[in-house]
Order: C-alpha cells, then structure tokens, then sequence
C-alpha cells in the first residue's frame, strides 16, 4: 500500500486562534499514524517556528517563567520533529520565504526551510490530500 503524505497550508500567526493548536493537533495525529506530513507555512504562521520564542512569567497569577509553564510554538514545531523522527515518517515544513523577509523571523527551529510557494505546488501534487486553514 502507498505511503499517505498530507500537506497542511497553515497561514495563522501564533496565538491568535484555535487554528493553530488544531493544525498541530492534526500534524500530530497524522505522523502518530505513520503518514508523512508537509506543512507550508505562510504569511503569519511563519513564525510558528520562530527560534528565539522564549516563554515568559505571568506577574498577574504571581509565577515566575517555570511556574508559568508557557508553551511556544516553536518548542511544538521541535516536538513535531522529534516525533516523526521517532515514528519513523517525514514531517517537511517549508516557511514561505518572502513572508518570513517581511517578518523578520528567519531563524527557525531545526528541521525548518526556508522555500516558496513551488514548494506549495510540489507538496500538493505529491500529497494523498492537502488541507488549507486559512485565516479568517
């Protein structure tokens, strides 16, 4: 039987809705099942890998960073990685080039490419299905 590879085109910024930690929760399920997952990220959702994230205390609530326990997208992205490698299937996330120049966030968690919209194209002509969740 072929392999099944999705492509997910994600285009939120972190934090910003319930899209996001969907997308993840999908990405998540799919590579838990053994399919290979591409994720194109684009506009906002570039940074969603974003290297120098880094998760902060919370004064109102009285917790310091580690009583706080923030999570950053960036960490999710790394654990994605770590568990493809684990499950032995391929997660290939591709930033959108020109949207991560007009953000400033080039630095991106291992595992990250910096690519283009043919990668889009490419993904999806090799995708058993592809899933856009677009921005409101």
């Amino acid at each position: 039987m072929p392999r099944i590879v999705l492509t997910l085109v994600l285009n939120d910024p972190p934090y910003e809705s319930a899209r996001t930690s969907t997308a993840f929760r999908i990405v998540d399920a799919a590579i838990r099942r053994g399919h290979d997952v591409n994720v194109f990220a684009y506009e906002g959702a570039v940074s969603l890998a974003f290297a120098r994230q880094s998760p902060h205390a919370n004064a109102v609530h009285g917790r310091d960073v580690d009583g706080e326990d923030h999570p950053t997208t960036s960490n999710w992205v790394r654990e994605l990685f770590e568990l493809a490698r684990e499950q032995s299937t391929k997660l290939d996330w591709v930033n959108c080039g020109l949207c991560t120049d007009e953000r400033g966030t080039d630095e991106a968690v291992l595992g990250v490419r910096r690519g283009s919209p043919a990668d889009l194209w490419s993904f999806v002509n090799a995708s058993t299905n592809t899933l856009v969740i677009p921005t409101r």
